[in-house]
C-alpha cells in the first residue's frame, strides 16, 4: 500500500507562487502575456500563478503525454491537443508542474517556437536536476527537489492526489 509523506506545505507553495508572480509581473510590465499550461498537472499551479500576476493576461492550454506507466516517463511524446488560439507575435509563458527528464518540455518548447511567439519563457513549479536528460531553460522556478515521486497541488499518481493542497512524497 502506498503511503504519503508531507513534503512541501501549502503555506510554502503559496508564498513561492506569490514570489514568482511578482517576478513575472515585473518582467512583463506593459506587455500582454499569454500563459500556456500543460495539462493536466499544471492546472492548479497555473491558476494560482495567474492570480498572483497583476497584469492583463490570457490563458491557454496544451495536453501532452509521455507514454509509460507507474512513476517514470518513457520519453515517447504525443501531443493530445494543441493551443486554441494563435501565439504569433505574443509574449508566452509556458507553465509546467515539474521538469523531470526534460524530454517532454524540450519537445513542447520546440513546437511552440514554430508558432513564432515574440518571446517564450518557462515557469516550472518543480525541477528534479538528478533526472535531467535534456537541458531545458527554466526562467521561473518554484523548487528544486530530489528524485522522489511527489503528488498533490495538481500532480498525480494514476489520476489520484491532484487535489491535495500541499505536496507529498508517494512511497510505495
Amino acid at each position: 500500500m502506498s503511503r504519503l509523506k508531507p513534503f512541501i506545505t501549502e503555506r510554502r507553495l503559496q508564498a513561492r507562487v506569490r514570489a514568482l508572480g511578482r517576478a513575472i509581473q515585473a518582467d512583463y510590465r506593459n506587455r500582454d502575456l499569454v500563459l500556456v499550461g500543460i495539462l493536466k498537472g499544471s492546472f492548479i499551479f497555473m491558476a494560482d500563478l495567474a492570480r498572483a500576476i497583476d497584469l492583463p493576461l490570457t490563458c491557454d492550454f496544451m495536453r501532452v503525454s509521455s507514454y509509460g506507466s507507474g512513476t517514470t516517463s518513457s520519453g515517447k511524446i504525443r501531443m493530445e491537443f494543441d493551443l486554441s488560439h494563435p501565439i504569433r507575435g505574443k509574449d508566452v509563458l509556458l507553465v509546467e508542474d515539474i521538469v523531470d527528464t526534460g524530454w517532454t518540455l524540450d519537445h513542447v518548447l520546440s513546437e511552440l517556437r514554430k508558432k513564432k511567439p515574440s518571446s517564450l519563457k518557462l515557469a516550472a513549479l518543480l525541477h528534479k536536476p538528478e533526472r535531467e536528460r535534456v537541458k531545458v531553460p527554466i526562467d521561473y522556478l518554484g523548487f528544486k527537489i530530489p528524485d522522489r515521486f511527489v503528488v498533490g497541488y495538481g500532480l498525480d499518481f494514476d489520476g489520484r492526489y491532484r487535489n491535495l493542497r500541499h505536496l507529498a512524497v508517494l512511497d510505495a
